[in-house]
Protein backbone atom coordinates (compact mmCIF):
# COMPACT_ATOMS: atom_id res chain seq x y z
CA UNK A 1 0.00 0.00 0.00
CA UNK A 2 1.58 3.28 -1.01
CA UNK A 3 0.80 6.05 0.87
CA UNK A 4 1.39 9.80 0.15
CA UNK A 5 0.58 12.28 2.60
CA UNK A 6 0.54 16.28 1.36
CA UNK A 7 1.72 18.02 4.34
CA UNK A 8 2.33 22.09 5.11
CA UNK A 9 4.23 23.87 7.53
CA UNK A 10 2.59 26.50 9.31
CA UNK A 11 2.72 29.07 12.20
CA UNK A 12 2.44 27.17 16.00
CA UNK A 13 -0.64 27.92 17.10
CA UNK A 14 0.33 29.69 19.99
CA UNK A 15 2.10 32.21 18.01
CA UNK A 16 1.52 36.08 17.90
CA UNK A 17 0.69 37.67 14.83
CA UNK A 18 2.43 40.58 14.12
CA UNK A 19 1.99 42.62 10.72
CA UNK A 20 4.38 44.50 9.18
CA UNK A 21 4.89 46.25 5.78
CA UNK A 22 1.44 44.40 5.25
CA UNK A 23 2.46 41.06 5.59
CA UNK A 24 2.95 38.42 8.51
CA UNK A 25 6.41 39.12 10.71
CA UNK A 26 8.32 35.81 10.31
CA UNK A 27 10.94 37.70 12.92
CA UNK A 28 11.71 34.60 15.78
CA UNK A 29 8.77 32.99 14.78
CA UNK A 30 8.13 28.98 15.26
CA UNK A 31 6.80 26.77 12.50
CA UNK A 32 5.04 23.24 13.14
CA UNK A 33 4.00 21.00 10.87
CA UNK A 34 -0.11 21.70 9.97
CA UNK A 35 -2.16 20.46 12.83
CA UNK A 36 -4.56 18.94 10.56
CA UNK A 37 -1.63 17.40 8.67
CA UNK A 38 -0.18 15.20 11.88
CA UNK A 39 -3.72 13.44 11.74
CA UNK A 40 -3.19 12.58 7.75
CA UNK A 41 0.34 11.60 8.98
CA UNK A 42 -0.77 9.01 11.70
CA UNK A 43 -3.44 8.05 9.71
CA UNK A 44 -1.16 6.70 6.70
CA UNK A 45 1.18 5.31 9.58
CA UNK A 46 -1.57 3.02 10.95
CA UNK A 47 -2.38 1.71 7.33
CA UNK A 48 1.13 1.22 6.48
CA UNK A 49 1.60 -0.61 9.68
CA UNK A 50 -1.58 -3.01 9.04
CA UNK A 51 -1.57 -3.58 5.45
CA UNK A 52 2.61 -3.03 4.79
CA UNK A 53 3.95 -0.60 1.78
CA UNK A 54 5.36 2.78 2.42
CA UNK A 55 4.69 6.23 3.56
CA UNK A 56 5.77 9.72 1.42
CA UNK A 57 5.18 13.03 2.63
CA UNK A 58 5.13 15.62 0.67
CA UNK A 59 5.31 19.22 0.28
CA UNK A 60 5.85 22.68 -1.27
CA UNK A 61 7.52 25.32 0.38
CA UNK A 62 10.26 27.30 1.61
CA UNK A 63 13.46 25.04 2.74
CA UNK A 64 12.97 25.71 6.50
CA UNK A 65 9.67 23.21 5.67
CA UNK A 66 12.40 20.37 5.95
CA UNK A 67 11.97 20.35 9.49
CA UNK A 68 8.01 19.66 9.26
CA UNK A 69 8.41 17.06 6.62
CA UNK A 70 11.54 15.33 9.32
CA UNK A 71 8.97 15.52 11.88
CA UNK A 72 6.76 13.44 10.12
CA UNK A 73 9.88 11.11 9.10
CA UNK A 74 10.74 10.69 12.67
CA UNK A 75 6.96 9.86 13.21
CA UNK A 76 7.00 6.91 10.69
CA UNK A 77 7.51 7.98 7.18
CA UNK A 78 9.20 6.80 5.29
CA UNK A 79 10.94 8.89 2.59
CA UNK A 80 10.13 13.01 1.98
CA UNK A 81 10.04 15.22 -0.32
CA UNK A 82 10.44 19.12 -1.00
CA UNK A 83 9.49 21.27 -3.55
CA UNK A 84 11.07 24.34 -2.62
CA UNK A 85 11.09 26.98 -5.68
CA UNK A 86 10.66 31.21 -5.75
CA UNK A 87 9.55 31.02 -8.65
CA UNK A 88 6.16 29.19 -6.63
CA UNK A 89 3.11 31.16 -5.87
CA UNK A 90 1.71 30.78 -2.42
CA UNK A 91 -1.95 30.54 -3.93
CA UNK A 92 -4.09 27.06 -4.11
CA UNK A 93 -3.89 26.39 -7.35
CA UNK A 94 -0.70 27.15 -7.75
CA UNK A 95 0.37 24.72 -5.45
CA UNK A 96 -2.00 22.21 -6.10
CA UNK A 97 -0.07 22.28 -9.61
CA UNK A 98 2.93 21.39 -8.68
CA UNK A 99 1.90 18.85 -6.40
CA UNK A 100 -0.33 17.21 -8.88
CA UNK A 101 3.31 16.99 -10.82
CA UNK A 102 5.25 15.50 -8.21
CA UNK A 103 2.53 12.36 -8.36
CA UNK A 104 1.48 12.35 -11.92
CA UNK A 105 4.66 9.85 -12.30
CA UNK A 106 4.16 7.67 -8.80
CA UNK A 107 2.01 4.71 -8.15
CA UNK A 108 0.21 5.42 -5.13
CA UNK A 109 -3.13 3.80 -3.42
CA UNK A 110 -4.32 6.60 -1.43
CA UNK A 111 -3.53 10.20 -0.95
CA UNK A 112 -4.10 12.38 2.81
CA UNK A 113 -3.85 15.58 3.58
CA UNK A 114 -5.11 17.30 6.20
CA UNK A 115 -9.01 19.22 6.24
CA UNK A 116 -7.74 23.25 6.06
CA UNK A 117 -4.24 24.45 7.09
CA UNK A 118 -4.35 26.65 9.89
CA UNK A 119 -2.79 29.55 8.36
CA UNK A 120 -4.94 30.28 5.15
CA UNK A 121 -7.76 27.69 6.13
CA UNK A 122 -8.83 27.46 2.53
CA UNK A 123 -9.32 23.48 2.23
CA UNK A 124 -8.53 23.52 -1.39
CA UNK A 125 -5.10 22.42 -2.20
CA UNK A 126 -5.90 18.48 -1.87
CA UNK A 127 -9.43 18.38 -3.79
CA UNK A 128 -7.55 20.36 -6.51
CA UNK A 129 -4.96 18.11 -6.28
CA UNK A 130 -7.39 15.17 -6.94
CA UNK A 131 -9.27 16.76 -9.56
CA UNK A 132 -5.90 17.39 -11.42
CA UNK A 133 -5.01 13.64 -11.02
CA UNK A 134 -8.84 12.67 -11.88
CA UNK A 135 -9.15 10.53 -8.63
CA UNK A 136 -12.04 10.43 -5.99
CA UNK A 137 -11.95 12.48 -3.01
CA UNK A 138 -13.62 12.85 0.37
CA UNK A 139 -12.79 15.39 2.86
CA UNK A 140 -13.43 16.08 6.36
CA UNK A 141 -12.81 12.66 7.31
CA UNK A 142 -13.13 11.25 10.99
CA UNK A 143 -12.79 7.09 10.31
CA UNK A 144 -10.99 5.08 7.42
CA UNK A 145 -11.11 1.81 6.46
CA UNK A 146 -9.09 0.12 3.92
CA UNK A 147 -10.00 -2.85 2.35
CA UNK A 148 -8.72 -4.34 -0.64
CA UNK A 149 -8.95 -1.96 -3.42
CA UNK A 150 -11.30 0.25 -1.69
CA UNK A 151 -11.95 2.41 1.50
CA UNK A 152 -15.25 2.76 3.49
CA UNK A 153 -15.32 6.24 5.36
CA UNK A 154 -17.06 8.18 7.79
CA UNK A 155 -16.89 11.89 7.59
CA UNK A 156 -18.10 15.09 8.95
CA UNK A 157 -21.10 17.01 7.34
CA UNK A 158 -21.54 20.19 9.57
CA UNK A 159 -23.08 18.33 12.46
CA UNK A 160 -23.95 15.43 10.46
CA UNK A 161 -22.26 11.97 9.57
CA UNK A 162 -21.75 10.84 5.90
CA UNK A 163 -20.61 7.30 5.23
CA UNK A 164 -19.35 6.56 1.70
CA UNK A 165 -17.32 3.70 -0.15
CA UNK A 166 -14.92 4.85 -3.03
CA UNK A 167 -12.62 2.92 -5.53
CA UNK A 168 -8.78 3.24 -4.92
CA UNK A 169 -6.87 5.22 -5.79
CA UNK A 170 -8.10 7.90 -4.03
CA UNK A 171 -7.33 11.15 -1.89
CA UNK A 172 -8.73 12.11 1.67
CA UNK A 173 -8.58 14.83 4.27
CA UNK A 174 -8.29 14.29 7.61
CA UNK A 175 -10.38 16.15 10.20
CA UNK A 176 -10.11 16.38 13.85
CA UNK A 177 -11.24 12.86 15.60
CA UNK A 178 -9.44 10.81 13.29
CA UNK A 179 -6.83 9.82 15.29
CA UNK A 180 -4.51 10.22 17.80
CA UNK A 181 -1.14 11.51 16.40
CA UNK A 182 2.09 9.95 17.85
CA UNK A 183 4.99 11.56 19.14
CA UNK A 184 7.97 11.56 17.50
CA UNK A 185 10.17 8.65 19.91
CA UNK A 186 13.80 9.22 19.82
CA UNK A 187 14.78 6.31 18.17
CA UNK A 188 12.97 7.94 15.62
CA UNK A 189 14.00 10.72 15.51
CA UNK A 190 17.65 9.47 14.88
CA UNK A 191 16.22 6.85 12.05
CA UNK A 192 14.64 9.89 10.40
CA UNK A 193 18.07 11.23 9.72
CA UNK A 194 19.26 8.44 7.29
CA UNK A 195 15.94 8.02 5.82
CA UNK A 196 15.47 9.58 1.65
CA UNK A 197 14.81 13.27 1.69
CA UNK A 198 14.47 14.86 -2.27
CA UNK A 199 14.82 18.60 -3.02
CA UNK A 200 12.70 19.22 -6.01
CA UNK A 201 12.46 22.49 -8.12
CA UNK A 202 10.13 23.26 -10.52
CA UNK A 203 13.60 22.48 -13.62
CA UNK A 204 12.59 19.14 -11.69
CA UNK A 205 9.00 19.05 -12.19
CA UNK A 206 9.27 20.05 -15.90
CA UNK A 207 6.99 23.13 -15.04
CA UNK A 208 6.67 26.37 -16.92
CA UNK A 209 6.59 29.00 -13.74
CA UNK A 210 4.16 30.93 -16.31
CA UNK A 211 1.62 28.16 -16.37
CA UNK A 212 1.55 28.89 -12.71
CA UNK A 213 0.31 32.04 -12.40
CA UNK A 214 -1.66 32.48 -8.99
CA UNK A 215 -5.50 32.95 -9.18
CA UNK A 216 -5.91 34.67 -6.29
CA UNK A 217 -4.81 37.95 -4.96
CA UNK A 218 -4.84 39.51 -1.53
CA UNK A 219 -6.10 42.87 -1.65
CA UNK A 220 -5.49 43.85 2.49
CA UNK A 221 -4.45 42.38 5.32
CA UNK A 222 -5.40 43.50 8.87
CA UNK A 223 -5.69 41.84 12.71
CA UNK A 224 -9.05 42.35 14.38
CA UNK A 225 -9.95 45.57 16.28
CA UNK A 226 -8.97 45.06 20.28
CA UNK A 227 -11.20 43.59 22.17
CA UNK A 228 -13.36 46.33 24.11
CA UNK A 229 -14.16 45.71 28.10
CA UNK A 230 -17.33 44.65 28.84
CA UNK A 231 -20.35 46.42 30.28
CA UNK A 232 -22.66 45.90 33.59
CA UNK A 233 -26.62 46.55 32.59
CA UNK A 234 -28.17 47.91 35.86
CA UNK A 235 -31.73 47.40 36.08
CA UNK A 236 -34.08 44.16 36.46
CA UNK A 237 -34.87 41.80 33.98
CA UNK A 238 -36.83 43.60 31.67
CA UNK A 239 -35.02 47.07 31.71
CA UNK A 240 -31.29 44.90 31.19
CA UNK A 241 -32.82 43.29 27.97
CA UNK A 242 -34.02 46.72 26.79
CA UNK A 243 -30.76 48.09 26.94
CA UNK A 244 -29.26 44.88 25.36
CA UNK A 245 -31.60 45.60 22.18
CA UNK A 246 -30.73 48.99 22.13
CA UNK A 247 -26.73 48.27 21.83
CA UNK A 248 -26.90 45.76 19.55
CA UNK A 249 -28.97 47.84 17.64
CA UNK A 250 -27.18 51.26 17.78
CA UNK A 251 -23.21 50.03 18.57
CA UNK A 252 -22.91 46.56 17.38
CA UNK A 253 -25.57 47.26 14.53
CA UNK A 254 -26.66 43.37 14.49
CA UNK A 255 -30.06 43.83 14.40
Amino acid sequence: MNVYVLLKQTFDTEEKIVLRDGRVSEDGVKFVMNPYDEYAVEEAIRIKEAEGGQVVVVSVGPERTGEALRTALAMGADEAVLVTDDRIPSDEYAVSRVLAAVFEDQSYDLLIGGNFSVDNGAGQVAVRVAEQLGIPHVSSVTKLTVSGGSAAVERDAEGDLEKLEVRLPALFTAQQGLNEPRYPSLPGIMKAKKKPFRLLTLDDLKLNPDDLAAKTDRTDLFLPPPRQAGQLLQGDPAAQAAALVEKLRTVSKII
